[in-house]
Parts: structure tokens; sequence; C-alpha cells
């Protein structure tokens, strides 16, 4: 991994900008990239950002970098792709209410269906089947019951250990877990 303190070679620059546009969701200040990129030289934060505007710009066709006043910069979609990924980008992967089940599995692990529901309404066993179908949990028979626990590709998606006590920390660390 990167180290965002040390002046990243022109190449490591041009991809830390990149990455830096497209996770902020908005425009970044020159002095922003100059972080990311580990100068204090504006100027080559600008430089940085202007030559990712060029590389986007010639290689993809739906995606811009744009240059603002005040030398910030965009990831963006173009204006004629915005209705297009408008109809994918208001269908979250799940819904809150099943995140908030989710949460509550990843931190109380194992967990019963019985005891999913005393905490989270009958509406859990909806909620458990999302969760099974983008394969974030996974149940296993105990008796009569099924015993459901977070899965590999959970802790992938969100950036979380695979170990359970571990996990829990990093919930609690970020302020995921359940109050």
């Amino acid at each position: 991994m990167s180290d965002d303190r040390k002046e990243a070679s022109p190449r490591e620059a041009l991809a830390r900008v990149e990455a830096a546009l497209y996770a902020s969701g908005r425009p970044l200040a020159a002095a922003e990239l100059a972080k990311v990129i580990g100068t204090a030289s504006e100027r080559k934060a600008v430089a940085a950002a202007r030559e990712a505007a060029r590389a986007v710009n010639s290689t993809l066709n739906a995606v811009e970098v744009v240059e603002y006043p005040g030398q910030r910069f965009a990831m963006q979609l173009k204006a004629e792709y915005v209705n297009v990924a408008r109809r994918f980008a208001t269908r979250p992967l799940l819904t809150k209410a099943a995140l908030k089940t989710l949460s509550y599995i990843a931190y109380f692990q194992p967990l019963s269906a019985g005891e999913l529901v005393l905490r989270r309404s009958s509406a859990a066993y909806q909620h458990l089947k999302e969760l099974e179908e983008v394969g974030f949990v996974a149940a296993e028979r105990e008796g009569r019951t099924r015993v459901y626990r977070t899965t590999g590709r959970f802790a992938e998606y969100f950036g979380l250990s695979g170990e359970v006590s571990s996990m829990k920390r990093q919930l609690e660390g970020r302020t995921l877990a359940l109050r």
C-alpha cells in the first residue's frame, strides 16, 4: 500500500489523483490533491490532475475529468450518459433495513434466525434471503434451527477481517457496531 506522506513518482501521482477523484464524488481542490500525491506543491498537483484529465478524457467514453474554476477537479459522467447511469444508481445493492440486519449478524455472529427475528422483527426473514442471494451471509443447520454467519465475500466487500473477533473490533472502530 502506498504512503501518502512520501511524494509519489509521476506515474504514482497520476494513479493517486485518479483514485481520489473517482472516490470523492465531488470536486477536489489543488491543495487536497497535493496531499494525495505527497507534495506541498499545488503546481505539481494541478499538473498531475491535468494529466489525469488528458488520460481519462482520451480513453473513456462516458466518464470525464473536468477542471472547475479555482483549480478544482472532478471525475464525473458526461452529461449525455447521466440518464443511463441513473437507472442503475438509484438501486442500492441492499436496503437500509437489510444492511442493519447484516450489521447485527456481523457483530453478534453466529446468530440463529430466531434470535435475529427477536432483535429485528419478522422482516429479518426477507433480509436473510437478500443477504444470502448477494453472498454476504451463509446459514448452517444446528438441530432444527439455522445459524447465520458472514462470509468471506462480506469481509472482502466491506474491507474487514475474515476472523470474527478482529471483524468485531473493526466494526467497533468504524462505529458500525450496534449499541
